[in-house]
């Protein structure tokens, strides 16, 4: 299998972990337990720099499409790309910043969560419309 797909496939399975223990960590957030609420946030941490770290993997193997769009502008590549790619930023720049407040019911951690949201589906989405060639890949 090319390195290529071997990052996509890794993402897609950290992107499952940070997703569901984001969303675990937002229920846990609303319940009595802190020590419950520890444990997502531990597991969310942990799952989300791997993510962060298959991401920069991953927009590296596409480094000339980035190249291509800052130099000739979007033309007919994918808006949602750029979408997906900016939101994703917002969302670790946030995620960061949260290491370093109390991000229990602040308004930085839900703004946090809702930016994740939109991460969730526009990822989903980008996912969706590859999932032919990383099937492919598998073969």
């Amino acid at each position: 299998m090319k390195k290529i797909f071997v990052i996509d496939w890794i993402l897609v399975f950290v992107f499952v972990l940070s997703a569901f223990s984001g969303i675990g960590l937002h229920i846990a957030g609303h319940g009595n337990s802190h020590e419950v609420w520890h444990n997502w946030a531990v597991f969310h941490v942990l799952t989300s720099f791997l993510f962060f770290v298959a991401a920069i993997f991953h927009i590296t193997t596409h480094w000339g499409w980035y190249k291509g769009t800052i130099k000739n502008g979007l033309g007919k590549k994918s808006k949602i790309t750029i979408v997906l790619s900016v939101v994703s930023l917002l969302v670790s720049v946030t995620g960061i910043i949260l290491l370093g407040v109390n991000g229990a019911n602040s308004d930085i951690g839900l703004l946090h969560y809702e930016i994740g949201i939109a991460t969730i589906i526009l990822c989903v989405g980008h996912i969706l419309k590859r999932i032919h060639l990383l099937r492919k890949s598998l073969k």
